[in-house]
């Protein structure tokens, strides 16, 4: 059916393969030319990865560098910056259903529907991203500018990644390409991560960052007991973390510039002849569909626990471990460990299908989170661990967005009738992720905060070093061992994934051939 045999025009029957058809039941066989198989160019790939980086560079900054910044750089106490970072990431987790729902409403445009969102909130995204890393002279209204600028940031790079992310479904047709497209995307996106990670950390790496000596005089401070010089060089801290700012947008600017030029939307031939569907009836059908929710919920946990590695894992090299001048190293070893085995994981889901990938690429992260929280402060061991780490989040960063247009795909064959819902699937997926990540980065800035940490000290009491070693070893082990377990109650395999397909295939050919009238595709619905 995928070349066009076996169909009849304008018939129910002919949507279908027909081995499933009833002896006597089968239409006439018409031949009809081939269609050929819709293929993107590795051009068109590249350009449409390279528009997940400015989410990748900008979250990976913020989320390695923003909570030891706030606390030591900013100088902002450890309660308004838990209130921050909460607030901050909940908000950003309900601007993604809000923002999903205005696309929703979008019309097609000369552009499309969806690059419009992206090319307006991009100048404004860059400007609120610079102004996160300023550090403002009226120190009693600190906690309140941060707090305004990460919610504003959040909002406008939310215009940004909801519709890229529901670009996948419009690149291309065929699964294939998508899978194809995605591998590429989180190739770029790993990349971004490194980028992020080599620019934030090696540009504030190279100044100083001060600390005082603690209350019994057991850590020199870094940069003498003068405090005239201590202020200099928090100064000099203060105005490298502006610098990767700056550096970092402009890539934000070059990576969607690359994005609008070179991808292009197009429209599925059954979406032009079906009714708009309101959003509120398209979130219903999209939170009832099984697959959907099954899928979040495995994720939501093991994503969140490599939310919680990142958000702690500064403080934990930097106090806990002792790495003060190499955590930015370490993590760049993560990222480029990550990158480099994002193809094998591609290549691994195609040979072995994603819900195998799922189990063994994930579950990898175990062994060596025990190995951390075990070992002693051993500088060669903790950047095999990282290395090694890496690995496992590679395949956390491309399994996600490699699984949900299968439950799209899955949905569209329940829903015929349905379109447009694309943006509430994944605004959906990202809203309870990061509202998670914010709730989880609260109560572990408040638990430091309770342990007794210390802003700016050259070391930290013992209750908080126990703190930070749980927060990124134990506590991310316990959720991924849920998620996995929650991951078997999801029900798209390979062969489901295969027969959704043809299916697909099969309805999109009969569509663009002679138009699917409502009879049909309520007649297909009903079948399959």
């Amino acid at each position: 059916m995928a070349k066009g045999e076996g169909a009849e025009s304008g018939s129910s029957a002919g949507l279908l393969p027909t081995s499933i058809l009833q002896v006597g039941e089968r239409p006439a066989q018409v031949k009809k030319e081939p269609k050929k198989k819709q293929q993107l160019s590795i051009c068109n790939k590249l350009c449409y990865a390279v528009g997940g980086a400015p989410y990748q560079v900008t979250g990976c900054a913020l989320g390695f560098f923003l909570q030891i910044y706030l606390l030591d750089v900013a100088q902002v106490d450890p309660f308004s910056a838990s209130i921050i970072l909460f607030v901050g990431r909940a908000w950003d987790a309900f601007t993604d259903p809000l923002v999903g729902f205005c696309i929703s409403k979008s019309s097609w445009t000369r552009l499309g529907r969806l690059m419009p969102w992206i090319i307006f909130s991009t100048p404004l995204a860059i400007i609120a991203y610079f102004l996160i890393w300023f550090v403002p002279d009226f120190p009693q209204g600190q906690a309140l500018w941060y707090l305004l600028f990460y919610c504003l940031f959040e909002t406008l790079v939310t215009c940004f990644h909801v519709p890229y992310s529901a670009l996948t479904m419009f690149i291309s047709t065929e699964q294939s390409e998508r899978d194809s497209a995605t591998a590429y995307r989180m190739t770029v996106e790993v990349l971004g991560t490194v980028l992020g990670t080599a620019i934030q950390g090696q540009i504030v790496g190279q100044a100083n960052m001060p600390c005082l000596e603690d209350p019994n005089g057991s850590a020199v401070a870094s940069e003498g007991a003068n405090h005239t010089h201590s202020t200099t060089s928090l100064r000099e801290t203060q105005n490298a973390y502006l610098l990767a700012a700056g550096v970092i947008a402009s890539i934000y600017i070059i990576c969607a510039v690359i994005l609008v030029l070179g991808v292009k939307e197009q429209r599925e031939p059954y979406e032009t002849q079906a009714e708009p569907m309101s959003f509120f009836r398209g979130l219903r059908l999209v939170l009832s569909h099984g697959p959907y929710v099954k899928l979040i919920a495995g994720f939501l946990f093991t994503s969140l626990a490599f939310m919680l590695v990142e958000g702690n894992f500064a403080l934990f090299c930097t106090y806990t471990l002792g790495f003060r001048n190499e955590f930015q190293n370490l993590l760049l070893a993560i990222m480029l460990s990550a990158t480099f085995t994002i193809p094998f994981w591609q290549w691994f889901l195609t040979q072995f299908g994603k819900k195998t990938a799922v189990y063994i690429g994930i579950s990898s992260a175990v062994p060596f989170l025990i190995l951390m929280a075990l070992m002693e402060n051993n500088l060669i061991i903790t950047y095999v661990v990282a290395v090694a780490a890496g690995i496992s989040v590679a395949a956390a960063f491309l399994l996600p967005w490699s699984m949900l247009p299968d439950v799209i795909d899955d949905f569209h064959l329940k829903q015929p009738h349905s379109h447009g819902t694309e943006p509430i699937f994944f605004s959906f997926y990202v809203f309870f992720t990061k509202f998670a990540s914010g709730v989880s980065l609260g109560i572990s800035t408040l638990s430091l905060d309770f342990a007794g940490y210390q802003t700016r000290r050259c070391s930290q009491p013992a209750p908080v070093r126990f703190t930070l070693r749980m927060l990124v070893t134990m506590a991310p082990i316990a959720l991924i061992l849920l998620g996995l377990l929650l991951f078997k109650l999801y029900p798209i395999d390979e062969e489901k994934r295969r027969q959704n397909k043809k299916a697909l295939q099969a309805l999109r050919e009969e569509a663009s051939s002679s138009g699917c009238s409502d009879t049909d595709s309520t007649e297909l619905a009903s079948i399959l």
